[in-house]
């Protein structure tokens, strides 16, 4: 077990959906949109950088160093799966662990209009969905990739920087392609799905 995955812990106990780390600061978590401050001594660079780089695959480290941020998917074994973004800030390092719910809602659970599970019938375009972070953004493509799943006899490709929600294949092949992982850049790995 990873040192870090204690606040992961501590995160699901509290129903928290983000864990905030910051050198120079104390932990923080984020409780239905609000943020506290976890019990804990403040984080200084050097510790952080451990228990970041514990988790961080090799060629993610090197991402790092190299553009100062970095995105990946992190999983705590019969626990959660995460986004983590660390990046450089003026006091030293910096993380934003989200948690990526495990089950895949439906378009009507989230109470999204008929329209958007309409797209998940359209045999081919473009679909941009856009907003700012946490509005649910990869919440709703995980609904219509999954309506499609079920719907078409298809192949569906996810182009992903991390790979968030895992769709199993259902009446559809579902690849997932994850950049820096399985294809270099989205670029490669759309001109490949064409």
């Amino acid at each position: 077990m990873a040192k870090i995955d204690a606040f992961f812990n501590l995160m699901h106990d509290q129903g928290a959906s983000d864990l905030h780390l910051v050198a120079g600061q104390q932990p923080a978590i984020r409780i239905r949109g609000d943020i506290e401050r976890i019990k804990y001594d403040v984080l200084t660079n050097d510790a952080l950088k451990v228990l970041l780089y514990e988790i961080t695959p090799e060629h993610k480290i090197k991402q790092f160093e190299e553009t100062g941020d970095v995105d990946f998917a992190y999983e705590v074994p019969n626990l959660a799966r995460y986004r983590v973004n660390f990046f450089r800030q003026k006091n030293g390092m910096a993380a934003v662990f989200r948690e990526i719910p495990d089950k895949i809602q439906t378009c009507q659970q989230l109470g999204l209009p008929n329209v958007i599970a309409k797209l998940a019938q359209l045999p081919r375009g473009l679909v941009l969905v856009t907003g700012p972070t946490g509005s649910g953004k990869s919440t709703t493509l995980a609904a219509i990739i999954d309506e499609a799943n079920r719907l078409r006899r298809d192949h569906i490709i996810t182009i992903e920087d991390p790979i968030e929600f895992v769709h199993k294949s259902q009446n559809c092949i579902v690849n997932h392609r994850e950049v820096g992982v399985h294809t270099k850049t989205f670029t490669a790995a759309l001109r490949g799905a064409l």
